[in-house]
């Protein structure tokens, strides 16, 4: 199947979800399209869940945000046990890089889960998340590509991989058009923004937020 036809296939059938129908009547401000969130940026996404399920959720955030980090250590792995896994709910992680560190860690995520199930490309944003402080805020920038090394080596790179990957501008143009167009199209201007089938919520939330929103979708 092309690309072209892939994307046709997921936007007809955007366009048949009941789901969309369900959306609440809000101001324009708080929804956007969920057709043009679908659209792909020039490198793939990364989905956890099935590609049927009722839910899309669009989580933009930064590696160097301390929100994101603590959303994805305290609250996301609720979330994906209540809804990805059980098929409700179709999780895609997009990069908005607030800074090269951030922009580094992206391409690192990408490069060590690259060819493998989406699983691996989030289970290396959570051990960036976890220990973030080591190489996202520490003051001497000599210290930063050491540290992302060491965490890439635990997943089997070599040096060669680590310098290759970080030097791969095709890779590196993709993860800052991805963080453009949130901005530009989506009006995304900090971390974390989640689009919930459109609905827009900023900054940090908790599951029960989160359930409020998705849960008047998942009725039947």
């Amino acid at each position: 199947m092309s690309p072209m036809l892939s994307r046709r296939t997921l936007i007809a059938a955007l366009a048949a979800s009941p789901a969309l129908a369900a959306l609440p009547a809000l101001a324009a401000d708080d929804k956007v399209s969920l057709l043009e969130l679908a659209v792909p940026g020039p490198i793939p996404d990364i989905a956890l869940g099935k590609p049927d399920a009722p839910v899309k959720v669009y989580e933009y955030a930064s590696m160097t945000c301390p929100h994101c980090a603590r959303f994805a250590k305290d609250v996301f792995p609720a979330i994906k046990e209540k809804y990805i896994d059980t098929g409700k709910v179709l999780w895609t992680m997009r990069e908005f890089p607030l800074d090269p560190r951030a922009t580094a860690a992206f391409m690192l995520a990408r490069c060590v889960a690259k060819d493998a199930p989406p699983e691996k490309y989030y289970t290396m944003l959570d051990v960036l998340f976890s220990q973030q402080e080591s190489w996202a805020f520490v003051s001497d920038a000599k210290q930063v590509l050491p540290a992302l090394f060491g965490i890439a080596k635990q997943s089997g790179f070599t040096q060669e991989q680590f310098q290759a990957c970080l030097k791969d501008q095709t890779l590196y143009a993709g993860v800052n058009a991805v963080k453009e167009r949130g901005s530009s199209a989506f009006g995304i201007d900090g971390t974390p923004t989640f689009f919930i089938n459109g609905i827009r919520k900023g900054g940090e939330i908790t599951v029960d937020e989160f359930s409020k929103v998705v849960d008047p979708f998942l009725k039947s």
